[in-house]
């Protein structure tokens, strides 16, 4: 491999954009599907033959370059998350002048002030009318991997609940996976409604969902590249097991019941047996630390019927056999036995 400039970010190109809403002459619409757009029409037409639509050419509003667009039938769309840190959050205030404020929450970056909002409005800043302060604005970079082209594509929103949903999903992933490798996942725009004040509110609000594995599997570590392109496939499980430890042959070596014991708990935090041990691999585990407990027992038999008949220096002869009780497997229930852990 050739060498890198190790100050770069090595950031994928982005490819275009999904949205929750579209331009309908002067005035912003929201939609109840994606859309998709983007500089290259060959992209938003494979977009339009996945998920529905007829491509257009779009203007943005303001001075920005013409781009094509699909308005999808869409409401769910498959992704991948890549790796690192796929998600950007700010507070954010755009004019036609471009972006004026992009605060954290407690530091506006461009005057590196404290929140500009907080100082003028006070704590509940954020009940001032839309374009007055900031708004919650969250940038999430994924994979769409039918689409053409090697890159990622920008989900944006401004949704408040959507800011609060998206970082703890992604942190959650992020600490399971340490921001390796390819994670599935579909983006749903889900419909909601609130409350208050006597009014009611609906919105959409873009949901941030696991795709085809579990959380125990997003959560264990990185997934292996052929599971996360093809999470309900045949390639899953195959995957899973070649990525795991040979748990029986860490059993057979080790030297007590114990010791198996504690190869089975390994399994267990690794999500690779039921916690209730009724799965195969924990049968078979449970096997070993038996035979474990029987040898250690036999050995110490034979031991104790050796030393029968040798008296010690005293001329004393103490010999005694003790039968051993293997321990019950500890918090795994027996097949059968009704026992919960």
């Amino acid at each position: 491999m050739g060498s890198r400039i190790l100050t770069l970010q090595r950031q994928a190109r982005e490819l275009g954009r999904l949205r929750t809403g579209y331009t309908d002459g002067k005035r912003p619409v929201r939609s109840r599907t994606w859309v998709v757009s983007s500089h290259a029409e060959h992209y938003v037409q494979a977009a339009a033959d996945a998920w529905g639509g007829t491509v257009e050419e779009w203007q943005p509003l303001g001075n920005g370059a013409p781009q094509y667009r699909v308005i999808t039938e869409a409401e769910s769309i498959d992704a991948l998350l890549p790796s690192g840190d796929p998600l950007s959050q700010y507070n954010e205030l755009w004019s036609g002048g471009g972006c004026q404020r992009r605060c954290d929450g407690q530091t506006e970056q461009l005057t590196r002030q404290s929140c500009l909002c907080a100082r003028q409005f006070g704590e509940e800043w954020y009940l001032q009318p839309k374009g007055r302060v900031c708004s919650a604005t969250s940038r999430l970079a994924v994979v769409l991997p039918d689409m053409p082209d090697v890159g990622t594509w920008r989900c944006e929103t401004h949704s408040f609940y959507a800011a609060n949903e998206w970082s703890g999903t992604v942190d959650m992933v992020l600490s399971g996976t340490g921001g390796k490798g390819l994670v599935p996942v579909a983006l749903r725009i889900e419909p909601r409604q609130r409350v208050a004040n006597g009014q009611t509110k609906k919105f959409p609000v873009v949901v941030v969902e696991i795709r085809g594995i579990t959380p125990r599997q997003a959560l264990t570590g990185p997934l292996p590249t052929a599971l996360a392109l093809d999470p309900s496939g045949g390639a899953g499980p195959l995957a899973i097991e070649a990525g795991r430890p040979d748990y029986l042959a860490l059993a057979e070596g080790a030297l007590t019941s114990d010791d198996v014991r504690d190869v089975w708990r390994s399994a267990r935090a690794a999500g690779h047996v039921d916690p209730k041990g009724r799965d195969e691999l924990s049968k078979k585990l449970m096997a070993i630390a038996t035979r474990k407990d029987q040898e250690a027992v036999d050995e110490r038999k034979g031991a104790a019927t050796t030393a029968v008949g040798r008296p010690d220096q005293d001329g004393v002869v103490d010999a005694e056999i003790v039968e051993d009780q293997s321990p019950a497997w500890p918090s795994v229930a027996q097949p059968g036995s009704g026992v919960r852990s």
